[in-house]
């Protein structure tokens, strides 16, 4: 390959030949980072490759950033943005290479040809709120929507340039006192507090972009920057020139506080009553179901998505349905304590089966990262509940012979409507819940009947959170939930619900896990605390050597691990016993890696790739004889969650990939698309893996074979038009499986008898 020309800041420097194998054919633009250049790939693929600035190609910093840069924009899908080819952060020049998407960018047209007419506006402003809705369904803050990052393709706009995005994962931060963003279209918050920019800055943004697209200017106009940022953050809006039904919309996504901002789904859910004549709803198919001869049947004629779908979809996922057994129907229970059932319960409906083909076809509702937070009474506060009636079974208890009837309930506490979507723990004696409003429920695993509930925080959760919550966990012989918006760790008796302890967790951060039965805090300091789980005493309090701030995983193996980063490209693993705090082992290992499971001496993490931050490899590490095996995956997987079962690993990604890599033997074994996009965390039980989807279906797949097995009806039910943020992980136990939806109900189902659900 040609050398870059030079590596100096003058002109010449500014136009290479080549970026990685790709001849560069011409310049499309220039920003502040850098140069965009047409390319073609070998096969003729028209490409827009980014190449940074000579100047900033010795920053560190600056290479970080474009790091960020890549894997946010390979996080999200290429629906609404310009998907990636290829990149290389580590090139002399680094580069990344997108398609290429013909059409001006939106800064372009106006200035070209004035303001959008209004049913184009319409469309502009459905189009970006979908593709936020897909930015931050991968958990990224674009954090500089603005019209010159928008191009007006022919099949609707694209959202472009992450350049100063940050997924809420990341550990990149901005720097204190550096604005980063385009002024006239920043939020409040962006230059109040930019290091706690969040979603909400981006539908400001949208605001800001849609009164440019309609008047030619935004609603904030200076030739200051400076007076600019104080209209921003001071001043109400102009909306002079933005239509009539509009304007209320823009005048909500231009809110001065984060909180009072639509979400991108309520924007388009408000669309599609602002005018009949658009519908922003992607058109869905009649559901695909068994053909006589046992394929998969046809979608309609004239579905846009049917064709979509393909003979591949069939072929990979094929018939789920069970041939001979007819569908278990559901039993609806009560969901309060006591008293009879609110009017806003949900009443059965009549069920149809779903088919694996139409998970292709599905907009599925998306996670980002969640955040933990559990309203909570105060301490000493009684909890709701019932006397057992005389002769009732105890709760788990089953007549000997009678078969496991799935059930359906929405959870709740008298008095307190919980809302959102339920994460629960399994015990034999009982199904341990939380969601937002409601701290914590006991509930039979055989009926689904509230044993006892707990009134948290109010409805939708804490001021400025996305009313996600954590599940309980058991440990000590109780039931911990997190109250307080997440800052009181409060210990609860299983079987009524008092309150047996509570301890501060101000000042730690979120850095606190269970190992057994203590509980480990980590303070800013990098020094750990260990509370008896039972009691809430401390055990110990000293640091960690070897990590700051550690932040421990366990397994059921009596060891809490720390697991963090050893220089650029290595990673250093410290055993600590969590009854005294001592130091067993520690390793630095080769590789950027991450823990996902232990048992009986063995270590089992996954690799991410130096470029993309995708996962490119399984390895196991024995302990005892300092042996490493790294099994390279086909293909990476874009945001891999992990569960291990005996010797093998399963990964299912971002978009729907699962894949399992048996470590005994060294080799990936199968590997399924499943069609989900942004599916919970797998759990494996009874020989099968089980995992949520965004609109509420439970799946189930053959753990051996990867074969599709069956999976429940679609349930977003009232939240169709709200993102699920972080979805919970299927409860696999004796031989039952329980789930949560969207629509806020809990339910249970035979976990071997997929095929009927």
């Amino acid at each position: 390959m040609p050398p870059w020309r030079s590596t100096g800041t003058d002109g010449e420097a500014e136009s290479p030949q080549y970026a990685g194998e790709y001849v560069l054919e011409a310049e499309l633009g220039s920003g502040g980072m850098g140069v965009v250049h047409l390319a073609r790939s070998a096969s003729g693929l028209k490409l827009a490759v980014k190449v940074v600035h000579a100047e900033f190609a010795q920053d560190p910093e600056f290479r970080g950033r474009f790091r960020q840069e890549i894997g946010a924009a390979r996080k999200v899908s290429g629906a609404f943005t310009a998907p990636v080819v290829d990149a290389d952060p580590e090139a002399g020049r680094p580069w990344m290479a997108t398609l290429f998407i013909p059409g001006p960018t939106l800064a372009e047209h106006v200035k070209r040809n004035g303001a959008l007419p209004v049913p184009r506006l319409r469309q502009l402003m459905a189009g970006l709120a979908e593709a936020l809705r897909d930015i931050h369904r991968a958990g990224v803050v674009h954090r500089d929507l603005k019209p010159s990052n928008v191009l007006l393709a022919e099949d609707g706009p694209k959202v472009i340039d992450f350049g100063i995005s940050r997924p809420s994962d990341s550990e990149l931060r901005t720097e204190t006192g550096k604005l980063i963003g385009t002024p006239p279209f920043m939020a409040p918050e962006q230059f109040r507090r930019p290091r706690t920019v969040g979603p909400a800055a981006d539908v400001f943004a949208l605001g800001s972009v849609i009164v440019h697209a309609a008047t030619g200017s935004g609603p904030f106009d200076s030739d200051s920057p400076y007076l600019v940022a104080y209209q921003v953050v001071h001043e109400e809006p102009d909306l002079t020139g933005v239509p009539d039904d509009l304007a209320p919309l823009v005048a909500r996504c231009l809110a001065k506080e984060p909180d009072e901002r639509p979400t991108p789904d309520e924007l388009m859910a408000e669309l599609r009553t602002v005018s009949a004549s658009y519908d922003t709803q992607a058109f869905i198919p009649d559901q695909r179901g068994p053909a006589t001869d046992g394929s998969v049947a046809d979608s309609p004629v004239g579905s846009p998505v049917g064709s979509a779908i393909g003979s591949a979809v069939s072929s990979v996922v094929g018939s789920v349905g069970g041939a001979s057994e007819a569908p278990t129907h559901r039993r609806r229970v009560p969901a309060v304590v006591s008293g009879p059932a609110s009017d806003g319960v949900r009443r059965p409906s009549r069920r149809r089966r779903l088919w694996m083909g139409i998970g292709a076809g599905i907009v599925v509702l998306a996670l980002g990262g969640g955040v933990m937070a559990l309203g909570g009474e105060e301490p000493d506060a009684t909890p709701a509940g019932r006397e057992r009636p005389v002769g009732e079974r105890p709760v788990g208890e089953r007549p000997v012979g009678e078969r496991f009837r799935a059930w359906e309930a929405e959870v709740s506490a008298e008095g307190v409507r919980a809302s959102g979507v339920a994460r629960c723990v399994y015990s034999s004696a009982a199904l341990y819940c939380s969601r937002p409003g409601l701290l914590a429920a006991a509930v039979d695993p055989e009926d689904g009947t509230v044993r006892w509930a707990r009134a948290g925080a109010a409805e939708g959760g804490p001021k400025g959170g996305d009313g996600t919550v954590e599940p309980p966990v058991l440990a000590g012989g109780l039931l911990h939930v997190l109250a307080d918006d997440g800052r009181r760790l409060t210990a609860l008796d299983p079987g009524t619900g008092r309150t047996r302890w509570s301890h501060d967790l101000t000042g730690y951060g979120g850095r606190f896990a269970h190992a057994g039965g203590v509980v480990l805090l980590t303070a800013a300091d990098s020094t750990v605390t260990a509370l008896d789980a039972a009691t809430g005493e401390r055990k110990w309090r000293h640091r960690v050597e070897g990590l700051a701030q550690p932040t421990f995983r366990s397994y059921g193996d009596g060891t809490a691990y720390a697991v963090g980063l050893d220089g650029t490209r290595g990673t250093r693993v410290v055993a600590v016993d969590p009854e005294s705090g001592a130091t067993r082992w520690e390793r630095r290992l080769g590789g950027a890696l991450t823990l996902v499971g232990a048992r009986d001496g063995v270590l089992w993490f996954t690799s991410t790739s130096a470029s993309f931050a995708d996962t490119d490899a399984v390895v196991r590490y024995d302990v005892e004889g300092r042996t490493k095996k790294r099994i390279a995956l086909r293909h990476p997987v874009a945001g891999a969650q992990t569960v291990v079962a005996d010797e093998t690993v399963y990964l299912l990604g971002a978009q729907g990939a699962l894949v399992a890599v048996d470590t005994r033997r060294a080799e990936q074994v199968w590997r399924l698309e499943t069609s989900v996009s942004f599916p919970s965390a797998p759990v494996v039980a009874d020989g099968r893996l089980y995992f949520s989807a965004g609109d509420g279906r439970l799946i189930a797949v053959g753990a051996a074979r990867g074969e599709p097995l069956g999976q429940t009806e679609a349930r977003p039910g009232a939240a169709r038009d709200s993102v699920v943020s972080g979805l919970p992980v299927p409860v696999a136990a004796d031989g039952k499986v329980f789930g949560a939806t969207p629509d806020g109900v809990l339910f249970g189902v035979d976990g071997a008898k997929p095929g009927s659900w």
